[in-house]
């Protein structure tokens, strides 16, 4: 937990906010807070800034809250990604969160399993444990949207359109003649970025993402894992 992350039901007072469960656990065991200690801390949705430990016990602690800034600009780029295994879907969340996406789709390829769908890390209380923690660690307080497209062709051919309105559109192909462009997406220059399985989207699914309007970029020849697609792909953009 590199900053304590705040909820509105915390507090008992403007200024004033009393938390338990895990993020006590680390303020005591990780921290090694005591009454006087300022941590690093911010308010869902709201500014960072720091928490003065008032008191802290085996029960709970209560903290004093001093906003100082707004939380970082988001990148502006929407993802797409094809639904990863189970054991993956975290670690893709995590750190597309974590690289101040605010809005990401899951979507259906034909290398996604049935079961992925049915996995317990979609429901929405393990979604949102993941995302605090990403939060948590990059710094931030803004939580992006996760929404979930079952459906690969009615998502592209209904949806993506409208995504990509004022936005450039690419999508990762290895097999693609155009390396990524470093720099690419700016907030004056918004985009929408499509992942697919590793190995990539199969042509069919590739068609219909051109057809829409998106540009296959390439990072080379070696299959990634989805995680290291992602990281990298957004990093290149973003840089």
């Amino acid at each position: 937990m590199n900053f304590l992350l705040l909820d509105s039901a915390d507090f008992l007072a403007p200024d004033r906010a009393v938390i338990t469960g895990r993020r006590l656990r680390q303020l005591i065991d990780t921290i090694r807070a005591e009454p006087g200690k300022l941590c690093k801390a911010g308010v869902r949705g709201g500014d960072l800034g720091s928490a003065e430990v008032v008191s802290i016990d085996a029960a709970a602690a209560e903290l004093r809250f001093i906003p100082e800034r707004r939380p970082p600009p988001p990148l502006p780029l929407i993802l797409v990604a094809a639904l990863p295994r189970p054991q993956t879907f975290d670690k893709v969340l995590h750190v597309t969160a974590a690289m101040g996406v605010k809005r990401i789709f899951f979507i259906n390829s034909f290398k996604v399993e049935k079961s992925y769908w049915q996995a317990s890390r979609l429901a929405p209380e393990a979604v949102e444990a993941e995302l605090a923690l990403a939060m948590e660690q990059c710094g931030d307080t803004i939580f992006p949207e996760i929404e979930f497209r079952p459906r690969f062709r009615p998502f592209v051919e209904d949806e993506l359109p409208e995504l990509l309105r004022n936005r450039r559109g690419f999508y990762g192909n290895p097999a693609a003649p155009f390396p990524v462009p470093h720099g690419a997406v700016t907030a004056e220059k918004p985009a929408v970025l499509a992942v697919g399985p590793e190995g990539g989207f199969t042509d069919y699914e590739n068609s219909r993402l051109e057809a829409a309007g998106m540009t296959g970029i390439s990072l080379g020849c070696r299959v990634l894992r989805t995680e290291f697609a992602v990281a990298a792909l957004l990093a290149r953009l973003g840089m």
